[in-house]
């Protein structure tokens, strides 16, 4: 499952409801366990704090203790500092909880979080009765009526202003989180360890500086992976260099497809492939006659990442969790992409 440009909103039936939800968990003598603690670490920030995003500043007033994540990676950024949401949002994988492998440890023994889904928007009378004291969708596509809304709930933190909706990079959400929970400092340092295994593969790889690179997926055709999406980020991390054009075609999206007249675009020195069934959609992209003739296919410079395979998740579900994981799995097939061997035969990633 692909994170494609879905629009929502919130209509007067959703509003009228959400009104008749919270008057329920008024006289509620039920109540949802608190978000918990999987260090028991003390707040280190004072309260209130206030931060900005895409629709106004919110005031967080005292350390939250009941979180729901509304946007789609956020739990990981939680969950990394030491705090347990009471609810997440399901995007792909269906995990229990919503919590990936490379997540488990940082959970622990805690209780999984409940899991809501935005098949048709925001749940906004099962996010009401979870009663939080912080809603957050940093990563997400939330519309002003629905930021509205879910702040008659509780405080919002909504995407970031001026970047496009699902572009805030993991570094910003982790950050942003830790602000949000009284753990800046935390974060700061989650932050910088994870930058430190960016620092050693680059060192350890200098054929990645300067090179080109891109991410793809067959989505509606070929569908590109602008240099504000977190998976043209983790690129750059690296040292690779976007492909010349590649924003003009994103424009004011995290990703664009592609004309067939641009399938030159996909000519870079490493491509990485997205795709929802290895072998039939390889072929399938391999039988293309324009993509068939590009250097990057006849010299064997393209990856292919099943989308619900770890290593193929990890690369779209980008956190301070997943980028140790996807670091190690996915750093020798980009090795094997550019050593400037044809022969070298780049394989599919180890599970």
């Amino acid at each position: 499952m692909r994170l494609t440009h879905i629009r929502r909103t919130v209509g007067a039936t959703a509003a009228s409801a959400l009104l008749l939800v919270l008057a329920a968990c008024g006289g509620s003598g039920t109540e949802e366990p608190a978000a918990s603690s999987t260090s028991g670490a003390p707040a280190a920030n004072a309260f209130p704090v206030s931060i900005d995003n895409k629709y106004g500043t919110t005031t967080v007033k005292a350390e939250p203790k009941r979180i729901v994540v509304v946007g789609l990676v956020e739990q990981d950024a939680l969950l990394a500092l030491g705090v347990v949401p009471v609810a997440t949002t399901e995007w792909f994988g269906e995990k229990p909880g919503a919590i990936w492998p490379w997540a488990e440890a940082a959970l622990g023994s805690n209780p999984r979080p409940q899991v809501l889904t935005n098949t048709d928007g925001v749940q906004v009378e099962k996010v009401a009765a979870l009663r939080p004291d912080l809603i957050i969708g940093l990563y997400s596509g939330l519309t002003k009526q629905e930021y509205d809304t879910l702040s008659k709930i509780a405080p919002v933190l909504a995407q970031p202003k001026n970047q496009v909706d699902y572009g805030v990079s993991w570094q910003e959400v982790t950050r942003t989180v830790g602000k949000a929970v009284g753990r800046s400092e935390q974060a700061e340092k989650v932050v910088a360890d994870v930058q430190a295994k960016f620092e050693a593969v680059k060192a350890a790889n200098p054929k990645f500086n300067g090179a080109t690179g891109l991410m793809a997926t067959t989505y509606e055709g070929y569908y590109v992976y602008g240099p504000e999406d977190a998976r043209g980020r983790f690129l750059t991390d690296l040292g690779f260099k976007l492909p010349d054009g590649l924003a003009q075609i994103t424009g004011k999206e995290f990703g664009a497809n592609l004309s067939r007249e641009r399938t030159d675009l996909l000519d870079t020195d490493v491509l990485i492939w997205l795709v929802d069934k290895y072998d039939t959609d390889k072929a399938k992209v391999e039988a293309d006659p324009l993509y068939s003739k590009l250097k990057v296919k006849t010299e064997g410079r393209d990856i292919y990442l099943e989308n619900e395979e770890l290593v193929g998740a990890a690369t779209s579900f980008i956190t301070p969790l997943s980028l140790p994981f996807l670091l190690e799995k996915l750093t020798p097939l980009l090795q094997a992409a550019v050593d400037g061997d044809p022969a070298t035969a780049v394989g599919r990633p180890a599970a």
